[in-house]
C-alpha cells in the first residue's frame, strides 16, 4: 500500500509548500486574477441564462460545475487504487463512484463524460504500466512471452474497463432519452468549416481551429467573447500560410506522444501521458470529428484541457532545470510566466466588468465578425447613441448580408427615426431570409401600420402570431391597428389576448381602459382599471387612467385619492396634475384646481388644453371675486 502510494505521487506529484499553504496561494492568486470583475455587471448571454431565467442561475456556471466533478471523478479513481491492500487490485466502490461522478459531470457539461476515457487511459498506461514501445516490438517480432504480459492477464483491469465502458454506454443512453439523438441544428455562420465542400478543406481548417486553441493555450492575448460569423476566414488553398500553424502542432504533438508511449524512462512515459490524457481527452468532444459543434472556437472548452497543459508546462520546466546549471534562470523564467499570466488574466476580467468594454475589446481580435459589431451596436442603441448604433449594424450586415438580428434591430431604429422606406426593405428581407422569424413579422407591421398599409399590416402581425403562439407584444400591436381602424371589439379582444399571455402588460390593460372611456363605456372601463391595478398595483400609469375613469363617473374621493397615488410615484407628469386640476375644477374646489393648474404649466408650458381650462378657472375666480364684493 505504502509502495503504490508513493508510486502515484511520483505520476501526481504533491505540492512542494505544505498542503494549508499551497491552497492558501492558489486561493489568494485567484483572488486577485479575477477581483476586477466580482462586482462587473451580467453581460452578454448572463441576461439569458440568469437574468431572464426562472428554474436557476447555476446554468451559467456550467463550464465550472463539468470541471469540479470531472476532477472529483478522476481522485476517485486514483482513490480506488489508494483504497486497496495490494497492488494490482483496486476498491470497486471508488470505481463506482468515479463513474457516477462522471455522470454528473456530463450532466453539467456534454464533455464531462471524457472523464471515463481518462481514467482508462491512466489505468492502462500509468497504473498498469504499459509500455507500448515494447509491445509493438513484441507484435512484430511474434514474441511468445506476449501472451504472457501482465497487463493483458489481469482480471482487475479487464473488470474495471468493463465498468467503465458499461458506466459510459449507460450515461450515453440516459442523454439520449433526456434530449434525443443528436445535437442542436447549427448554421453556417457559427462553424463555416464543417459546412465547407470537401473532407480536405474541413479536415485542413478543423486542424486550423485545434492549432488556435493551442495558441490560445501558449498565449491567451487574443481573446473574444464570440469567434464566429467570419472572425476566421477558411482556408481554401494550400498556398495559405495558415497552414504552417497545423504543421507545427502536430510536431509538437507526435513529439510529446512519441515520448509518452516509447521512452524507456517510465516516470516519463507515466508523466506525459497523464498531461496529453488530461489535453487531448477532455477536448475531443469540440473537435468535430464525431458531431458538428456550433462554434470555430470557444475558449470556455479549453478550461480542462489547460489542467494538461499546466502539466506538461511543469514537467518540461522540470526537466530542463535538471539539465541545466542556470536553475534560477529557469525559476525567474517560471515567475516571469505565471505573472504575464496573471496580468493578463486580470485585464481580461476587467473587460467583462460591463458589456461595453466587452463587446468592444472583441473589435480588435475579430474585426470580421458581424456579430461583434451588431453586439457594439446593440449596446450603443440602450444607451441611446442611435446614429454610432445603425454605423455598427450596418458593419454587421455589410460582414454578413443574412444577418436578420441586425436588420431586425436597424430596421427598429430607423422606424423611430421616421425612415420608414429603408425599415420596411430591411424588415421585408430579414422574413424573406428567415421567414419564421416572428420578431421581423411584427416590426413590419408596425412600419406598415405607421405608412398607412393596414391590410399588410394586420398580415404581418398575424404571420407574426402564427410563427410565436405567445406573443403578447404583437396582440397589444395587432390592438393599436384596430383601434386606428376604429374596429373597437377587434381591438378590446386583441389587447385581452396580449393581458392574458402576460398579465403585467401595463400598455395593453392602459389602452382596453382609455378605449372603453373615449366610447362612453364607463363601467366597464372601471372594472377593466380594477382588474388591472389588482394584478400590477403600484402602476401609476393605470391609476391615472383609472382615476380619469372615476372621476367622469363622479366618484372624485377614489378618483382624487388614485390621483395623489399617481403624481406621487411620479410627481413631473404634467398631465397627472392637469386631470387633477380639472377633478378639483368639476369637484367645486377650485383654489386645489388652481394649484394644480399652475404646477402642470410650469412642467409643461405648451399644453394648450391645460392653458385654455386655467383660463376658464381664473374667469369663474374673478367673477366670484367681483360678485363678493
Amino acid at each position: 500500500m505504502t509502495e503504490l502510494d508513493a508510486d502515484l505521487d511520483h505520476i501526481i506529484p504533491a505540492s512542494v509548500l505544505p498542503p494549508f499553504w499551497a491552497k492558501l496561494v492558489v486561493g489568494f492568486v485567484s483572488l486577485v486574477c479575477f477581483a476586477r470583475s466580482y462586482d462587473g455587471d451580467f453581460v452578454f448571454d448572463d441576461s439569458e441564462a440568469i437574468i431572464n431565467n426562472k428554474v436557476a442561475g447555476v446554468v451559467g456556471r456550467a463550464d465550472l460545475l463539468g470541471a469540479l466533478f470531472f476532477l472529483l471523478s478522476f481522485l476517485g479513481y486514483c482513490k480506488a487504487f489508494r483504497e486497496s491492500n495490494k497492488e494490482g487490485t483496486h476498491s470497486t466502490f471508488w470505481v463506482l463512484l468515479s463513474i457516477l461522478l462522471g455522470a454528473v459531470a456530463m450532466l453539467c457539461k456534454e464533455q464531462g463524460i471524457t472523464v471515463l476515457g481518462l481514467n482508462a487511459v491512466f489505468d492502462i498506461l500509468v497504473i498498469g504500466k504499459l509500455n507500448v514501445l515494447e509491445m509493438v516490438q513484441k507484435v512484430l517480432h511474434k514474441d511468445k512471452s506476449l501472451e504472457k504480459t501482465g497487463i493483458l492477464r489481469n482480471g482487475g483491469l479487464l473488470f474495471r474497463m468493463t465498468l467503465l465502458a458499461s458506466g459510459g454506454a449507460g450515461v450515453l443512453y440516459m442523454r439520449w432519452k433526456i434530449m434525443g439523438t443528436g445535437p442542436p441544428a447549427f448554421t453556417e455562420v457559427d462553424n463555416p468549416a464543417s459546412f465547407a465542400d470537401g473532407m480536405l478543406v474541413r479536415a485542413i481548417n478543423y486542424n486550423y481551429y485545434y492549432s488556435l486553441n493551442a495558441w490560445l493555450l501558449l498565449c491567451p492575448w487574443w481573446l473574444c467573447f464570440d469567434w464566429s460569423m467570419g472572425c476566421i476566414p477558411l482556408i481554401k488553398s494550400a498556398g495559405d500560410w495558415r497552414v504552417t500553424a497545423p504543421v507545427a502542432l502536430w510536431l509538437c504533438l507526435i513529439g510529446l506522444i512519441c515520448q509518452a508511449l516509447c521512452s524507456e524512462d517510465s516516470h516519463r512515459r507515466r508523466i506525459l501521458t497523464l498531461g496529453l490524457g488530461f489535453l487531448i481527452i477532455p477536448f475531443l468532444p469540440a473537435s468535430n470529428l464525431f458531431f458538428r459543434v456550433g462554434f470555430v472556437v470557444a475558449e470556455r472548452v479549453l478550461y480542462l484541457p489547460s489542467a494538461g497543459y499546466c502539466m506538461l508546462l511543469t514537467f518540461g520546466f522540470g526537466a530542463l532545470s535538471k539539465h541545466t546549471k542556470k536553475k534560477k534562470l529557469v525559476a525567474a523564467v517560471v515567475l516571469g510566466i505565471l505573472f504575464i499570466n496573471m496580468l493578463r488574466c486580470m485585464i481580461r476580467s476587467g473587460e467583462w466588468r460591463n458589456e461595453e468594454q466587452l463587446f468592444r475589446s472583441a473589435l480588435s481580435v475579430c474585426p470580421l465578425n458581424a456579430k461583434v459589431h451588431y453586439n457594439v451596436g446593440k449596446n450603443l442603441a440602450d444607451k441611446g447613441n442611435q446614429t454610432a448604433a445603425i454605423r455598427y449594424y450596418r458593419e454587421a450586415v455589410r460582414l454578413n448580408p443574412k444577418y436578420v438580428h441586425a436588420m431586425n434591430n436597424l430596421g427598429n431604429i430607423l422606424k423611430e427615426r421616421n425612415e420608414l422606406q429603408e425599415a420596411e426593405e430591411l424588415l421585408s428581407l430579414a422574413v424573406q431570409i428567415q421567414p419564421d422569424f416572428a420578431a421581423a413579422w411584427m416590426n413590419l407591421g408596425i412600419v406598415q401600420n405607421s405608412l398607412k398599409r393596414f391590410e399588410a399590416a394586420e398580415q404581418s402581425y398575424r404571420t407574426a402570431i402564427k410563427h410565436r403562439r405567445k406573443y403578447p407584444d404583437c396582440y397589444y400591436n395587432l390592438g393599436r391597428l384596430y383601434a386606428d381602424l376604429n374596429r373597437h371589439v377587434d381591438a378590446l379582444n386583441a389587447w385581452r389576448n396580449a393581458t392574458v399571455l402576460k398579465p403585467e402588460h401595463s400598455l395593453a390593460w392602459n389602452n382596453m381602459i382609455i378605449l372603453l372611456d373615449n366610447t362612453g363605456n364607463l363601467a366597464q372601463a372601471e372594472a377593466v382599471g380594477r382588474e388591472a391595478l389588482e394584478l400590477i398595483p403600484n402602476d401609476h400609469s393605470l391609476m391615472f387612467s383609472l382615476a380619469n375613469v372615476l372621476g367622469k363617473s363622479q366618484k372624485y374621493k377614489e378618483s382624487e385619492a388614485l390621483f395623489l397615488k399617481a403624481i406621487k410615484a411620479h410627481p413631473n407628469a404634467a398631465s397627472y396634475h392637469g386631470n387633477l386640476a380639472v377633478l378639483y375644477h368639476r369637484w367645486g374646489h377650485l383654489d386645489l384646481a388652481k394649484k394644480h393648474y399652475e404646477i402642470s404649466l410650469q412642467l409643461d408650458p405648451t399644453a394648450l388644453g391645460t392653458k385654455e381650462n386655467y383660463g376658464l378657472l381664473r374667469r369663474k375666480l374673478e367673477q366670484m371675486q367681483k360678485k363678493n364684493v
